[in-house]
C-alpha cells in the first residue's frame, strides 16, 4: 500500500514539476497559445476567373492566417443572385450587372474589374488537330443551328488544306447562368443582327440549339468526350485541359489567335474612356490585334459593409489585388489590368464605407 501511494505521488510531484519546470519552458513544450479566431469572408460567383481568383484568396490567406476567403465558383448569374440577397460578402460576374439589376440592391453595387480574359471555341472533330479559322458567320450560324456540317462552306473556305468531315456539328453551351456565356453572346449580339433579335446577349438565354454544361468544366468535359463537339470556354480551360481551340477573325479583318497579348490589346481603347462605374464591353474590339471574344471580369462590393472588420479585409484586399495579385494573372493566362484602369479603381475603394 506504501508503495502505491509513494508511486501515485511521485508521479504527481513529477507532473507538477513538468508543469513548471524552466527547462520544458526553454523547449518549447509548453503548450502553443490559441491562434486568433479566423475572419470569414465569403463570395461566389464567375467561373471564368476562378483560377486567378482561387490563387488570390490562397496567397492572400497565406499573408492573412486569421483571414479566410470562401469563394464558390456557381457562375456569374448566381454571384448576382446571391449578391442582391445578402446571403454573400461579395459577388463576381465576367458580364456587368445591368441598371434593372442594380435597382434591385438594398445599396449601390459597385464594379470593380480584376483580369482580362478571352472566350474561345474549342472542339473536338476525330482527325482534325489544327487550330482552325472561324469567321463571325460560322459562330453564329453554327449557334443559330444553321451551320450542321462540320464541311460547311463557311468553314472548309477559311481553311484550306484542313480536311474537315462531313459529321454533324454537336453544340455544346452552359446550362447555368454564366458569365463567359454573356461574353459569348454579347460578342454574337454585335457580329450578327440575326442573333441579335432573336437570341440576345445574356448571362441566360433561351438556345436555339445544343447540349448544356454546368460551368467552364462542365462545358470543357462535354466537348472532350463528345466527338464533332464545339463549345466556348475560358483560354485558362482550353490550356489546362489541352483542348484545341481556334482563332477567329476580328473587326479588322484579321484573324487573330487568343493570348495575352491579343487579349491585352482588346483592352487597351477601353481603358483610357473607361466608365465611373467600371461597365464596359470590349468584344469585337476594332484594334487590328485585338482578340474578339474578350472581356474584363468584375468583383461586385456592396458600397455599404455594416461589419466593419470585413470592411477592411474587403477593401485591403482590392488594394492588395491591384497591385501585387496583377502579378500573378499572366501565369494563369489572365491579361493584367491596365494602368489606367488600375488607378481609377484605387480612388474608387474609397466609396465602399
Amino acid at each position: 500500500m506504501k508503495k502505491r501511494f509513494l508511486t501515485l505521488w511521485t508521479l504527481g510531484a513529477c507532473a507538477t514539476l513538468l508543469a513548471v519546470s524552466p527547462f520544458r519552458q526553454r523547449a518549447g513544450l509548453l503548450a502553443a497559445p490559441p491562434s486568433p479566431p479566423e475572419t470569414l469572408v465569403n463570395g461566389a460567383g464567375a467561373t471564368f476567373p476562378y483560377p486567378v481568383y482561387s490563387k488570390w484568396f490562397d496567397e492572400y490567406h497565406k499573408l492573412h492566417p486569421e483571414i479566410q476567403i470562401n469563394y464558390q465558383s456557381i457562375g456569374s448569374g448566381g454571384g448576382i443572385r446571391q449578391v442582391l440577397a445578402g446571403t454573400v460578402d461579395f459577388g463576381a460576374t465576367d458580364g456587368p450587372m445591368s441598371d434593372e439589376q442594380l435597382g434591385q440592391a438594398k445599396a449601390p453595387i459597385l464594379h470593380f474589374p480584376t483580369v482580362l480574359g478571352a472566350v474561345v471555341p474549342t472542339y473536338n472533330i476525330p482527325g482534325v488537330t489544327q487550330s482552325l479559322k472561324f469567321t463571325p458567320e460560322a459562330l453564329s450560324g453554327i449557334y443559330l443551328g444553321k451551320i450542321t456540317k462540320w464541311n460547311d462552306g463557311e468553314l472548309t473556305r477559311n481553311n484550306p488544306g484542313v480536311n474537315l468531315p462531313g459529321h454533324d456539328i454537336v453544340v455544346v453551351h452552359r446550362s447555368d447562368g454564366s458569365g463567359t456565356t454573356y461574353v459569348w453572346t454579347d460578342y454574337l449580339s454585335k457580329v450578327s443582327g440575326e442573333w441579335k433579335s432573336s437570341v440576345g446577349k445574356g448571362t441566360s438565354v433561351n438556345w436555339p440549339v445544343g447540349l448544356g454544361g454546368k460551368g467552364n468544366e462542365g462545358v470543357a468535359g462535354l466537348v472532350k468526350q463528345t466527338p464533332g463537339s464545339i463549345g466556348y470556354v475560358e483560354l485558362i480551360y482550353a490550356l489546362q485541359n489541352k483542348m484545341t481551340h481556334g482563332l477567329v477573325r476580328n473587326a479588322a479583318g484579321n484573324f487573330v489567335e487568343p493570348n495575352l497579348a491579343t487579349t491585352t490589346a482588346a483592352a487597351a481603347g477601353a481603358a483610357k474612356d473607361m466608365p465611373e462605374d467600371f461597365r464596359v464591353s470590349i468584344t469585337n474590339s476594332p484594334t487590328k490585334d485585338a482578340y474578339p471574344i474578350a472581356s474584363f471580369t468584375w468583383l461586385l462590393i456592396p458600397s455599404t459593409i455594416q461589419d466593419g472588420a470585413k470592411r477592411k479585409i474587403i477593401t485591403d484586399f482590392l488594394r492588395w489585388m491591384l497591385a501585387d495579385g496583377q502579378n500573378m494573372a499572366e501565369p494563369l493566362a489572365y491579361a493584367r489590368l491596365p494602368k489606367e484602369v488600375v488607378a481609377k479603381e484605387t480612388k474608387a475603394i474609397s466609396r465602399i464605407k
